[in-house]
């Protein structure tokens, strides 16, 4: 076991961070990914403890021995809270709760609180409230004191909270249901806008990627657009389109920025946000963005590989660009700015680019024109005009 002191910002709900490494290729032993997220949820880790299992204790999930550390770390720090980076079970965060007689939250529920604070368009504000609803539908008996009253007359004593658990329960599930059919009415709005670009044979180029790698920064300097973009995970949610000009291919193409990805997304937001994602789906090409000063870059593109499968976009056609060039010591820096780069056994086109200076833009828009006008004057397939752009063929 290992525990720090965190240095934070002021303000916030204090909270210890904990992770558990259970050996598996992908755990953050400096819980930098989970610290970024409380903070971006306006929580303060002022503690961070990280311990090694073979296997997650059913009750307890880090054993009564480790749950006593954590509490005694808790109150030496003064947290309020204890966030965990894993997934609890609902049983184990109940368990946990009545051990460190604290609240005890999970990575899943702070993705989820993020997201809510995020959300700004109507459809975006559905899909969090669908995906948080299934969250809490499993966890009605958690710490919820109401639960445990019991409403009835003389005699008519039943189990504790039985009633109002079912109440809860049919309330949760009238309200998934009535999100589920007004999403639904969305997603048909989509589908509406789609069709009509289809129409006009727009070229469809979407924005993909880990969080915080510069999405919505590459996507304001190429359109000249004014997203929301921050230094921050999830710095934006909701999916903007707009018509993008390439000069050399006389044309203009349709460019979407998407929601970012990120390690152990909770498999509910992909499905509520299956209707955001649907632009990645349709695309004719996907523009994989990457954190190129980001040591762990590798596995962030396992992550986002692993979602564009998941929401049926693998077979895309993509183009890699590592972001953020500016950001690279002198040591760092390539020596050429285009090559291929091998993602799961094929050979991807990338090109190195700064969103933020402007370098490599010019070569970026040169590409993509190549791929448009490569996949209307010969009518391929954008899998074959993938293997065209620019300098890279």
């Amino acid at each position: 076991m290992s525990s720090s002191t965190t240095s934070s910002p002021p303000g916030g709900t204090p909270v210890l961070l904990v992770g558990v490494d259970f050996g598996l290729p992908h755990f953050d032993g400096d819980l930098e990914e989970l610290g970024l997220l409380s903070q971006t949820a306006g929580m303060n880790p002022v503690a961070r403890m990280t311990c090694k299992r073979k296997a997650p204790d059913a009750a307890l999930f880090v054993g009564s021995g480790k749950a006593d550390e954590i509490r005694t770390l808790a109150q030496m720090h003064g947290a309020s809270e204890v966030l965990f980076d894993q997934s609890l079970s609902p049983a184990q965060q109940r368990n946990l709760e009545r051990h460190l007689e604290l609240p005890v939250n999970d990575r899943t529920l702070l993705i989820l609180e993020i997201f809510a604070q995020r959300a700004r368009s109507h459809e975006g504000k559905l899909q969090v409230e669908l995906a948080r609803l299934h969250y809490l539908s499993t966890r009605l008996v958690r710490r919820w004191s109401h639960l445990e009253r019991q409403t009835g007359g003389i005699g008519a004593r039943g189990g504790p909270g039985e009633k109002q658990i079912e109440l809860d329960r049919r309330m949760i599930s009238d309200a998934i249901k009535r999100t589920r059919e007004r999403l639904v009415k969305v997603k048909r709005q989509r589908s509406t806008q789609r069709r009509q670009r289809e129409r006009r044979e727009t070229f469809n180029i979407s924005l993909v990627g880990y969080t915080n790698a510069g999405k919505s920064t590459l996507f304001n300097a190429l359109v000249k657009a004014r997203a929301y973009a921050a230094d921050q995970l999830f710095a934006t949610l909701d999916t903007t389109t707009r018509q993008l000009y390439l000069g050399d291919a006389g044309r203009s193409v349709s460019l979407s920025d998407t929601v970012g990805f990120i390690r152990d997304l909770p498999h509910g937001l992909v499905d509520a946000f299956q209707a955001t994602l649907q632009e990645a789906v349709d695309a004719d090409l996907l523009l994989h963005i990457v954190d190129a000063s980001n040591p762990g870059f590798p596995e962030q593109m396992a992550q986002v590989q692993k979602v564009l499968h998941e929401i049926g976009a693998a077979d895309v056609p993509q183009i890699l660009i590592f972001n953020k060039l500016d950001s690279l010591a002198p040591e760092q820096r390539p020596s050429v700015l285009q090559d291929h780069y091998d993602v799961d056994g094929q050979m991807l086109p990338r090109l190195f680019v700064s969103a933020r200076s402007g370098e490599g833009l010019d070569a970026l828009r040169g590409s993509l024109a190549s791929t448009v006008v490569a996949a209307a004057q010969e009518n391929m397939t954008p899998d074959a005009a993938i293997e065209l752009p620019g300098d890279l063929a």
